[in-house]
C-alpha cells in the first residue's frame, strides 16, 4: 500500500496506477472485471483502463485467450482501431490502458438514431472497413465485428475493439472455431466448416452497413435453430427505402457462397463506397513498423521537456517499446491529430536516418523560411522532370489529388517550383509535407511582401500589420500508393474556397497537368 502526500493510505487500485493515472468512474463491466475512466496526469487525457482479475481468468481458462488478445492489441497503429497505450500486471490483476471512447459503442447509436442517413452510415461504414483491412494486412481476423464491438470517439469516428475472439491467420491455415455472435456470423461458422478468415470479417461488415442504413438486423429469430437456418439460405430482404448503390453493395456482401461474396479490397472499389471517401482512407495505411520509424518532432521535445531522455525515447518509439514515455507521446499525438486531419495513414514514410538536413535538398532549404529560389534547380532540370515518360493524374473531392510516377525527390522539386512560379510561401512540417500560404497580388492596399509566420492570420501591410479575409492557407503531403505510385494531396485549411479553386488552377496549370 502507498500513502499520499497527507499521511491518508490509497486504495489498492489507487495504490497501483498512481502516480501516473488518476482514476474516474465505472464506464462499463465484462466477465474478467470492470472499465474505468482515468486521467493519465502528465498529458492530462482521458484514457479507459480494463481492471481484468487473473484469478478468475484462470479458473475460467482463459488466461491464454487474454494474452493472445492483448499481443494482437499490441500489433495495430490505426486511427479506427483501439490504441492499447499500456499494459500493467501485478500478481492478482491485469490494467489494460486503452484509448477512451467518449460516446459509447455503435449500438447504442443506431438505437438512439434508429437509423442513420445515408452519408453518416457510409463514413462510419468506410472508417470500419479502412480498420479491418488493416487488421487482415496484419494477418489477425475479427471473427467478432459488431456495433457492440465498435466505439465512437468525441468526434463520433469508429474505433474497433474487443479482440476477444480474433486470432492470427497463417497461410496454407483454415480456422475452425465457430464464434462471434450469431446474428453477425457467416454461413461458415455457423455451418462448423473451415474458413480463411477475411470472408467472415467481411460477411459480418455487410450486416453491420444493413444495421445501419435500416435499424434491423437482417438475421433475427428468437430460436437459434431458425436464425440458423436463415442465415445458412442467406433469406433476408432489403428495405425499400435504400439507395440502389446501398442495396448492390448489401446484396453483394451477404452472399452466402464465400467464394462469391466481396472481398474486403472489393468492398473499398465498389462506387457507393467510394463516394466523399477522405484521403487518408483512400490509401491503405503503412504497417506498424513503419510507422514506428516516423518520429513526429514536435511531439518528441514536447515529451523531452517532461523530462525524458530524448535518444532514449526516440529508441523506444522505434523498438516499440512501452514506457512511461512512449505513453505519453502517444496519447499527445492521437490527441493532437485526431482522425479527421487526413494525413494520418497516407504519410511519405521515411526514417529519421535519411532527413538530415541537405542544403542541395530543396525541401530541407525551404524549411527555415518561405518559398525563394530553388538552389541548383535551372529551368532545364524543370523540363527534364515533364519529361513525356512522367504522367500526371487528377482527382477532386473536396481536395486536390494527384498522382505521378517518378521519385518523390524529383517530384517534390516540380511541385516546389510550381508553387514558387505562382507566388506560394510554404514552410516544411514533416517530411514531404508543408504548410503553404498565397495572397493574391492584385488585393489592393497590401505590398507583396507577405510572409508566413507564426500567426497565420495576418498579413504585413505597409502601415503595419492587418487581418486579411483572402489569404489562404493549405497544407501540401506527398505519400506512396501501393502501386509504385506518389500522391500529392492538397487540403484547403483556411481562406475562400474560390480563391483555393484559383490557386489548384494555377498550381495545375504551372504542373502541366491541364
Amino acid at each position: 500500500m502507498k500513502r499520499k502526500m497527507d499521511g491518508s493510505v490509497k486504495s489498492g487500485l489507487e495504490g497501483v496506477l498512481s502516480p501516473t493515472y488518476k482514476l474516474g468512474r465505472r464506464i462499463g463491466i465484462g466477465t474478467f472485471g470492470k472499465v474505468k475512466i482515468a486521467e493519465h496526469v502528465l498529458t492530462g487525457h482521458k484514457v479507459a483502463i480494463k481492471i481484468l482479475k487473473l484469478t478468475k481468468i484462470k479458473n475460467m481458462g482463459m488466461e491464454e485467450t487474454v494474452r493472445r488478445e492483448i499481443k494482437i492489441s499490441r500489433l495495430f497503429m490505426h486511427p479506427h482501431i483501439i490504441r492499447l497505450y499500456e499494459v500493467i500486471e501485478t500478481t492478482t490483476k491485469i490494467f489494460i490502458v486503452t484509448e477512451y471512447a467518449e460516446y459509447g459503442d455503435l449500438f447504442d447509436y443506431i438505437v438512439q438514431k434508429r437509423r442513420l442517413k445515408e452519408d453518416e452510415a457510409r463514413k462510419l461504414f468506410q472508417q470500419i472497413i479502412s480498420g479491418v483491412e488493416y487488421c487482415h494486412r496484419c494477418m489477425v481476423v475479427h471473427r467478432d465485428l459488431k456495433p457492440e464491438n465498435l466505439l465512437l470517439d468525441s468526434n463520433f469516428n469508429v474505433k474497433i475493439a474487443d479482440f476477444g475472439f480474433s486470432n492470427i491467420m497463417r497461410d496454407g491455415h483454415f480456422l475452425k472455431t465457430s464464434c462471434g455472435s450469431p446474428n453477425y456470423a457467416a454461413p461458415e461458422i455457423v455451418s462448423g466448416k473451415l474458413y480463411a478468415g477475411p470472408e467472415v470479417d467481411a460477411w459480418s461488415c455487410g450486416v453491420i452497413l444493413y444495421a445501419l442504413l435500416s435499424g434491423t438486423l437482417p438475421f433475427e429469430d428468437e430460436s437459434f435453430h431458425n436464425l440458423y437456418k436463415k442465415i445458412k439460405a442467406g433469406c433476408y430482404t432489403l428495405p425499400r427505402h435504400l439507395s440502389a448503390g446501398a442495396r448492390d453493395l448489401i446484396s453483394r456482401i451477404i452472399v452466402v457462397d464465400p467464394m462469391k461474396r466481396l472481398t474486403i479490397p472489393e468492398i473499398r472499389q465498389h462506387p457507393w463506397f467510394q463516394a466523399h471517401l477522405p484521403i487518408y482512407l483512400a490509401v491503405p495505411r503503412p504497417d506498424t513498423t513503419q510507422q514506428a520509424k516516423k518520429v513526429d518532432e514536435e511531439i518528441l521535445q514536447e515529451v523531452v521537456r517532461m523530462g525524458f531522455e530524448k535518444n532514449h525515447l526516440v529508441e523506444s518509439l522505434r523498438n516499440r517499446v512501452q514506457n512511461e514515455g512512449t505513453v505519453a507521446y502517444y496519447l499527445l499525438l492521437d490527441n493532437r491529430f485526431g482522425v479527421p486531419s487526413g494525413y494520418l495513414g497516407a504519410e511519405f514514410q521515411e526514417t529519421m536516418e535519411t532527413t538530415s538536413f541537405n542544403p542541395t535538398n530543396p525541401i530541407e532549404a525551404a524549411a527555415p523560411g518561405v518559398g525563394h529560389s530553388l538552389p541548383g534547380y535551372t529551368d532545364n532540370q524543370a523540363m527534364d522532370l515533364r519529361s513525356p515518360e512522367r504522367k500526371w493524374a487528377l482527382g477532386l473531392q473536396g481536395y486536390l489529388f494527384i498522382q505521378s510516377g517518378g521519385q518523390p525527390f524529383q517530384i517534390m522539386m516540380e511541385v516546389l517550383k510550381a508553387l514558387q512560379a505562382i507566388n506560394v510561401r510554404w514552410k516544411n512540417i514533416g517530411h514531404y509535407n508543408m504548410k503553404c500560404r498565397w495572397l493574391p497580388r492584385f488585393i489592393p492596399g497590401l505590398n507583396n511582401n507577405h510572409y508566413f509566420g507564426d500567426d497565420e492570420s495576418t498579413v504585413i501591410e505597409n502601415s503595419g500589420v492587418t487581418k486579411s479575409p483572402n489569404v489562404v492557407k493549405f497544407q501540401l503531403q506527398l505519400y506512396k500508393t501501393e502501386e509504385e505510385k506518389y500522391v500529392v494531396d492538397v487540403q484547403r485549411l483556411e481562406g475562400p474556397q474560390f480563391l483555393f479553386l484559383d490557386v489548384c488552377a494555377a498550381f495545375l496549370q504551372h504542373l502541366r497537368a491541364l
